[in-house]
């Protein structure tokens, strides 16, 4: 009996005791089952999300080079193109220098800033080879020549430095407007950078981006107010103009600043023609802070923005416009944090904004460099180096040259017109300028530091250096 007890008892307890376990075996097993479930699902979501991105941005980049495939001129201008430029001979030095001061090894960018380089006519040619579009005729009509003198309709050399385009849509019709340095250089002091009088912002009309007409100084100096902005010892530089949709206002921009630049302020101007006169309105400190080369940009939902260089040139600041565009507002994003980077010139293609800088070297070339960002306010990767053909020395220079403006070309996505200054610190009034064109397409030539996943597969941002090339005709 007690055997008996005891074996039935100890089964039940038996039975009792393997039930949580078998219960806990089977919930553990469910749980995992479930959880394997879940993760294999977000994979797949994951996988998927992915295969869309990549499938996306081979379709846009097909699109692109089958659009680019039939234009046979743009792969021409996709060409490669070097540039062998021979260092001329040490010149002679006397003993007594020699002994003094040990010979400097001399650079291609030395014998750029050397106004009596003998190699002078290669970076600046002179009249003789002026680009003239009143006696340029057929197989020569609409073409570049990067670092030679372009004249306008009238003959005379093009004044407008610094600049940037702007296209009328009720004109159909160019306007290209830029500083206005027909004066002589000087310094205010030994130590003081080269410098012109302001006399005021040119402008340009053009039809077809080549032939252009001087439509005069559209934004004056003062010459006798000496507490205004514009009065002739101050400094005026890289006036942007664009069009309130909403106020019927051409809206100018402009870095404005004293002498010894450090008034460091943005200026204001309006018109009711794109040809002016515009009234200038004020100066200020965007957001209270220090601003020095600039642009604007004009978005596809007519919001405007502002880019500056600020805090010693140590950042880029980027800020929304009021609807007026005659001031900022709040906002305001630090962007290219500590890279000291100055000459924004900024652009859009397929939804991503796109920006090509110069480094702060005065009037010395530097490197360029391409950055994309899916938002305008942020965050921003660099790419690189986007300028190709040439040699090391050229596209470490940015062609011997300083961004100013990225035009769209229209009719062909992905191409653009990649404006920039030849400085000539010598003689600001035969600074000249270089316009390559300028492509987005295919892997970036460097790929952004931070991969968190849906980050944009950004295309590479390429400008190609050609001694002579022209536009699509289409």
């Amino acid at each position: 009996m007690l055997k008996g007890y005891t074996r039935a008892n100890s089964s039940k307890h038996m039975s009792r005791n393997l039930f949580p376990f078998a219960s806990r075996f089977s919930a553990g097993s469910s749980s995992c089952s479930i959880s394997i479930v879940m993760w294999s699902v977000v994979g797949c979501l994951l996988m998927l999300h992915l295969y869309s991105l990549v499938s996306q941005s081979d379709k846009q980049n097909k699109e692109i080079n089958a659009s680019m495939r039939s234009y046979p001129l743009l792969l021409q201008l996709e060409a490669v193109e070097e540039e062998n430029i021979k260092m001329p001979r040490p010149r002679g030095r006397s003993q007594r220098a020699a002994k003094r001061k040990p010979r400097h090894t001399t650079t291609l960018i030395d014998e750029f800033l050397d106004d009596s380089s003998p190699i002078r006519h290669i970076f600046f040619p002179d009249m003789k080879t002026a680009i003239d579009p009143n006696k340029d005729a057929g197989n020569n009509s609409l073409y570049y020549y990067p670092g030679k003198i372009w004249l306008d309709t009238e003959g005379n050399s093009i004044q407008a430095h610094g600049g940037g385009v702007l296209f009328d849509e009720r004109s159909r019709t160019y306007y290209w407007y830029g500083e206005y340095k027909d004066g002589p250089t000087y310094h205010a002091h030994k130590r003081a950078a080269a410098r012109v009088d302001i006399m005021g912002v040119g402008c340009y009309s053009s039809k077809d981006l080549w032939t252009w007409k001087n439509e005069g100084i559209v934004l004056a100096a003062e010459g006798k107010n000496k507490t205004h902005d514009l009065h002739k010892l101050n400094v005026l530089e890289r006036p942007k103009v664009i069009y309130n949709d909403k106020t019927g206002e051409y809206v100018m921009w402009m870095h404005i600043d004293n002498a010894n630049y450090t008034k460091a302020s943005v200026g204001i101007a309006v018109s009711d023609s794109p040809t002016g006169p515009f009234d200038y309105l004020y100066s200020k400190r965007p957001h209270g802070f220090d601003s020095r080369d600039m642009t604007i940009f004009k978005d596809n939902d007519g919001v405007a923005y502002i880019i500056y260089s600020s805090e010693d040139n140590r950042d880029l600041h980027i800020s929304p416009l009021t609807e007026d565009y005659l001031d900022v507002t709040r906002v305001m994003k630090r962007v290219l944090v500590g890279k000291h980077r100055e000459a924004p010139a900024l652009f859009k293609h397929e939804g991503i904004y796109y920006m090509i800088t110069s480094g702060c070297t005065g009037w010395a070339p530097n490197k360029a460099l391409a950055h994309a960002a899916k938002s305008i306010l942020g965050p921003w990767e660099t790419l690189g180096n986007p300028c190709i053909g040439g040699n090391e020395v050229v596209r470490f220079t940015t062609f011997f040259s300083q961004s100013t403006y990225v035009l769209p070309f229209p009719g062909l996505p992905g191409l653009f017109i990649f404006m920039a200054d030849r400085w000539n610190p010598a003689n600001l009034r035969d600074s000249r300028y270089v316009w390559l064109p300028l492509t987005v397409g295919g892997a970036a030539n460097q790929q952004p530091l931070e991969y968190n996943f849906g980050s944009p597969l950004w295309s590479r941002v390429s400008i190609y250096w050609h001694k002579r090339w022209r536009l699509p005709d289409i």
